[in-house]
């Protein structure tokens, strides 16, 4: 393909990108269903209008774009929020993943899917789409108790799933008499190597932060600072969200200048975010959803209640607000790549399952893709509305 093409192309998708932010600033739709919507249009299960080669950015584009998502993510993780909300953002995280497994699970179970089986879709169920949840929240506007617990959420509960799938394919094996620890410990590496990574970077980003510049953080720092923690990430096999997500509450609470350095991220992040919802709207396939049947309804039913359930019991073991403890689950609806991911993990450790678990889990997700920022905005305003009546 020509440059030209491919320049064309660009353009095309910028203005794209441009249109659906005018739009979902003057309705209640959310950008992210819109742009996802617009790039399944243009895709291959559309008109075929986005170029081959353009499309094989996308696994780059969306590298790029979680690990933007995840700094911000954890820079919502400040010693004040923590103090503040730190015991909400615990509880309501732990209680909607355990609900969320637990609920889908027996579910599934006794609608006949073996247990293992059962249980793997429970685990997978856990995921969620912080670029989504955190676009939603940037897009509404609203900056309150509300939010800022959500935010801390989303940048831990994908920790929490992760460690309960590697518990549970380890469970799963030894019902069949084969355990192999090794899942359990690939897991633990990814979750403990990540950790330390986003330390080791976090810390020296921290201290120059603001020096290099007399105060002022350059965005090439920004720059440096991501493409860093994703290429390192993806070099020794390690989670480049809670690398990010770390590296993002170490600067934030130790750096001296990081409001600054954070809206540097900011100013860079919503160029790839348009490019990245896009071609994952592109790479989506609606033929997957005609696989759903029975079984799908039942999934996308049960993970719905369980986070509805696991967020209030969360909320109020949390003692959060009355007014926002129905609404944090509804807020963290969306689900994405990581559910994927998750799900070739377990097709690689149980391929006797393979077909079963992919197809439920792509065809769901694409569901939970472009309704559930829907619902994430939904609870946001109704949130800010009810107690903005309370405050009269």
């Amino acid at each position: 393909m020509d440059l030209a093409t491919i320049f064309i192309a660009l353009g095309a998708l910028f203005s794209v990108g441009l249109i659906a932010d005018q739009i979902g600033q003057r309705t209640r739709l959310p950008r992210v269903t819109l742009l996802l919507g617009c790039g399944l249009i243009a895709g291959d299960s559309g008109l075929s209008l986005i170029p081959t080669d353009l499309s094989a950015w996308y696994e780059m584009l969306s590298i790029s774009a979680l690990t933007l998502v995840a700094f911000l993510l954890g820079s919502s993780l400040t010693k004040r929020n923590l103090a503040e909300h730190g015991k909400q953002i615990l509880f309501i995280s732990i209680s909607i993943v355990l609900f969320t497994i637990a609920f889908v699970a027996m579910g599934l179970w006794l609608m006949g899917l073996d247990l293992g089986v059962a249980l793997i879709l429970g685990a997978v169920a856990t995921a969620t789409a912080p670029a989504a949840t955190q676009d939603v929240i940037r897009q509404s506007g609203v900056d309150n108790t509300f939010t800022r617990t959500l935010k801390g959420v989303v940048a831990i509960d994908d920790a929490w799933g992760l460690i309960a799938f590697g518990f549970i394919i380890v469970f799963v094996e030894s019902l069949g008499g084969q355990s192999d620890t090794n899942a359990l410990f690939g897991v633990l590496y990814e979750l403990g190597g990540s950790i330390a990574l986003g330390l080791v970077i976090g810390m020296p980003a921290a201290f120059l932060t603001g020096r290099l510049s007399k105060g002022q953080p350059l965005q090439i720092e920004a720059l440096a600072l991501v493409f860093l923690t994703a290429g390192l990430s993806l070099q020794f096999q390690l989670s480049y969200l809670i690398s990010g997500m770390t590296a993002g509450m170490v600067i934030v609470n130790t750096a001296r200048h990081h409001t600054k350095a954070f809206h540097e991220i900011e100013h860079i992040q919503w160029p790839f975010m348009i490019l990245f919802f896009l071609l994952a709207g592109a790479s989506l396939d609606l033929g997957d959803l005609k696989t759903v049947g029975i079984v799908g309804g039942a999934y996308l039913t049960l993970r719905s209640v369980a986070r509805v359930f696991g967020g209030w019991v969360g909320a109020r073991l949390g003692n959060a607000p009355v007014a926002q403890r129905p609404w944090f689950g509804i807020a963290l609806m969306p689900q994405a790549g990581v559910a994927i991911g998750m799900a070739l993990v377990a097709s690689k450790h149980f391929p006797q399952w393979s077909e079963s678990i992919m197809a439920l889990t792509v065809s769901t997700t694409i569901a939970f893709e472009l309704i559930g920022p829907f619902a994430t905005l939904y609870a946001i305003k109704r949130v800010n509305a009810l107690e903005a009546k309370q405050d009269v």
